[in-house]
């Protein structure tokens, strides 16, 4: 009679430490989801990831008090499940480094959705988006490029879209008969008519190199980084359009041919 009364306390307990342990779990949850959506480091994306996490390891240790109240010998299972764990991890390896690698992307944000960024091994686009798995990114020819987040997350990452201005570098050529004088003016005067040149910092003109068949001006401006592409492709167009109504030719080179 005895073991039957203390096994049904056991039952009650148990019961109890599962309702207030599933329970607990999920207000913890809730409250792990509000509080973090506050920081500003951590994207949206992840915060459902984190939030079962937390719920999750409270529950499983709450299983794993409960089968300690049966007298089941708790270490053996957990040392049970940290070997299956061990033997899952070796066998999807690449995938838990992806996973791992789109958790670390999602909270360090080296990237965001909508930047364009550049690899060192050569892959460039706009992400799109950041997933536990993958990055998707549109090429400029508008393909779309999927890479593993491993990939993204052990590669050197140049970001264009990050800072809010850029600088835009236009090397311009001229002939040893041009009047430099004349087409530092020209392209000086190009530069204050642009409205998308940064006043701060201030637009550079200058002769950078003499070349065999030319003297090399470099234009060094800054823009708003949304402007970047407009303004060179401006530049370079009014740029060679105002030397050519100031009378200012490009260099020609001369092949010759040794026989």
């Amino acid at each position: 009679m005895i073991l039957v009364k203390d096994f049904l306390i056991n039952i009650s307990v148990s019961v109890f430490i599962l309702i207030f342990g599933w329970w607990i779990s999920s207000i913890v949850g809730q409250w792990f989801s509000k509080v973090i959506k506050f920081s500003p480091h951590i994207d949206v994306t992840v915060v459902p990831i984190l939030s079962s996490l937390a719920i999750w390891s409270i529950r499983f240790f709450t299983v794993i008090t409960v089968m300690a109240r049966f007298g089941l010998e708790t270490t053996s299972i957990i040392a049970l499940l940290g070997a299956a764990g061990l033997a899952i991890g070796l066998a999807l390896q690449g995938t838990l480094q992806n996973i791992a690698a789109g958790i670390m992307l999602l909270l360090l944000r080296p990237v965001r959705s909508g930047e364009f960024i550049c690899l060192k091994s050569g892959e460039e686009g706009t992400v799109s988006e950041i997933g536990l798995f993958l990055t998707r990114m549109t090429q400029n020819d508008g393909t779309s490029l999927t890479l593993p987040n491993s990939i993204l997350w052990n590669s050197t990452i140049v970001n264009f879209s990050r800072n809010p201005v850029r600088r835009v570098d236009i090397p311009v050529s001229i002939n040893y008969k041009s009047n430099i004088d004349l087409a530092l003016e020209t392209i000086i005067d190009v530069v204050k008519s642009n409205p998308l040149i940064l006043v701060d910092p201030a637009p550079l003109v200058k002769v950078v190199d003499y070349k065999e068949f030319s003297i090399v001006i470099n234009v060094r401006v800054w823009s708003d980084s949304s402007n970047y592409w407009d303004l060179r492709w401006n530049l370079y167009h009014q740029i060679w359009v105002a030397l050519g109504v100031a009378g200012l030719e490009a260099p020609i080179v001369i092949n010759s041919a040794i026989n």
